[in-house]
């Protein structure tokens, strides 16, 4: 089965014709080019595929479609407001090298010790948060200038410092 990844939320219809603009979180200018399907969360942790008819960038947070089935504007704002998912294989291919959101599934590791794999990625206006899990509870870690140490992208590792105590919360 596959992974599947957030990447934004339908925000508007465009157009009469059921085009739907996505805000997205690649953090680059791009349109689903070689991406067949996407998915929305219409019910909880239940994935319903949308095959791309067309795309088109709008700028470098949003990105306009056309989907099979959804050809009028009534039937396109049904899905205003939805999550936007993506294969984990389509996501990699799509995200920018740079962004915040390309740390998903990356493994987190604070001064040697392994913490976990981050589950989310929180985009705040001064720090990014990695949302992971420890012990059955959720944990979110800050990633500033202060305690972020390196990311090895051919690991897939996000190698943090983090303040004494931060984890004795969750712990």
């Amino acid at each position: 089965m596959s992974n599947y990844i957030l990447i934004g939320k339908f925000v508007a219809t465009f157009g009469l014709q059921g085009g739907l603009i996505i805000t997205h979180a690649l953090g680059k200018k791009t349109s689903f080019k070689d991406v067949e399907v996407l998915f929305a969360e219409e019910i909880k942790d239940s994935y319903l595929p949308y095959f791309i008819q067309s795309s088109k960038a709008k700028d470098s947070g949003e990105i306009i479609v056309m989907l099979e089935s959804i050809d009028t504007k009534e039937s396109a704002k049904k899905l205003v407001r939805k999550n936007v998912w993506l294969k984990e294989e389509d996501f990699r291919q799509l995200a920018g090298k740079t962004s915040p959101i390309s740390l998903l599934g990356f493994m987190v590791i604070n001064g040697g010790e392994t913490l976990g794999l981050a589950e989310e990625v929180i985009e705040q206006p001064h720090q990014v948060l990695l949302r992971l899990t420890i012990n059955g509870k959720e944990v979110l870690v800050p990633l500033h200038a202060e305690t972020l140490k390196k990311i090895d992208r051919k690991k897939k590792e996000v190698h943090v410092i983090l303040p004494d105590g931060l984890l004795d919360v969750y712990r």
